[in-house]
């Protein structure tokens, strides 16, 4: 999300990998009715990454939003927020990973200790038990093992099927 110099509200960009092209559509199929076009696909530098985008319209709406999520040019967690299934469904497709272990993470490491915290206590309000795990030098979110089954069921029927690969299945 930003706001370009010059202009007053700001859009969101939705830009992943040519792989998640299905979470790009579902995605823009949420969002359809602030856009003024379908993703398309570009190549990004002389790596040729190839990628998935879509833009919505510039709206008053989104300038709100962008004033909560973002202080000073940093990405924050805002006073109040609260998660929901949907919305920790599309955190983990976005920034969460499984390890081979099955560990699961939600990679908050662009956050301060204070919102990790508020991130953690928003995670028990649902039932999830997590902690703040070391990695290097910064901390992230690590769900806790007893409590993988119950995120994954609460996540599960918003996880587009080629986003699957991020679940931990449990007997």
């Amino acid at each position: 999300m930003r706001i370009v110099p010059g202009r007053r509200d700001a859009f969101l960009e939705i830009n992943h990998s040519i792989k998640a092209r299905e979470y790009v559509d579902w995605k823009f199929s949420e969002l359809r009715r602030i856009c003024l076009s379908p993703p398309i696909e570009r190549s990004s530098g002389s790596n040729d990454r190839r990628a998935y985008r879509f833009n919505t319209i510039q709206m008053e709406e989104l300038t709100k939003l962008y004033l909560q999520f973002y202080r000073i040019g940093k990405k924050t967690v805002p006073k109040g927020l609260h998660l929901d299934p949907l919305a920790l469904a599309v955190w983990y497709q976005d920034d969460g990973s499984k390890s081979r272990s099955s560990d699961v993470y939600l990679n908050t490491q662009q956050f301060s200790l204070l919102e990790q915290k508020y991130l953690l206590h928003q995670l028990r309000e649902l039932g999830v038990r997590a902690r703040l795990n070391k990695d290097k030098q910064y901390y992230r979110v690590r769900i806790l093992k007893d409590s993988i089954p119950l995120f994954m069921k609460t996540i599960q029927k918003y996880v587009v099927p080629s986003m699957h690969y991020k679940l931990v299945m449990t007997p």
